[in-house]
C-alpha cells in the first residue's frame, strides 16, 4: 500500500510531511524510533534543498511524498515539478574545516547519503522523482 500526501513547496510543509511520516510509521511496528528520525530528517533535508533550489525564481509549486512498505524496507519518494538537480553531482562538505572555514549549507545531502540504504534521481517531463530506501 502507498501512503501519499500532496503539498506547497512551502518552508511550513517541512511540518506536515514529518507529522505524515510519524503516523504512518505508528502502523508498522518494524520502524523504530531511529529509523523514523532517519526518514524524517531526510525528507525535511530534501524537500529544503527543493523548496530553496528546485523552485527558486518560480512560484511555489508541490511536492508529492509516497512511503511505500515492504517486509525490509520503505521505498521514500518525493516527487516535485521545479528545477531538476542531480544530488550525486554536489561535493561532499570538508568535516575537517573548523566552522568559520565551512560554507553555509551543503550538509542536506551529506545527511542524506549518511541515513538512507539507497537514493536513487530521476527527472522526465513528469516531473523530478526523489527515490530513497530505508532497510529495517
Amino acid at each position: 500500500m502507498i501512503h501519499q500526501i500532496s503539498r506547497s513547496a512551502e518552508l511550513i510543509t517541512l511540518s506536515e510531511f514529518r507529522k505524515f511520516i510519524a503516523l504512518i510509521c505508528s502502523q508498522h511496528p518494524e520502524v523504530d524510533e531511529n529509523t523514523l528520525y532517519d526518514m524524517q530528517l531526510a525528507v525535511d533535508e530534501a524537500c529544503t534543498n527543493i523548496i530553496s533550489h528546485g523552485y527558486k525564481d518560480m512560484n511555489p509549486g508541490s511536492i508529492i511524498l509516497a512511503l511505500e512498505f515492504n517486509n525490509e524496507c520503505v521505498e521514500i519518494n518525493l516527487t516535485d515539478f521545479g528545477h531538476a538537480f542531480e544530488p550525486s553531482r554536489r561535493p561532499a562538505p570538508n568535516l575537517d574545516a573548523g566552522l568559520e572555514d565551512r560554507p553555509t549549507g551543503g550538509f542536506g545531502l551529506f545527511f542524506i547519503y549518511q541515513t538512507m540504504d539507497n537514493i536513487d534521481y530521476t527527472t522526465n517531463v513528469f516531473g523530478n522523482r526523489l527515490t530513497f530506501i530505508k532497510k529495517f
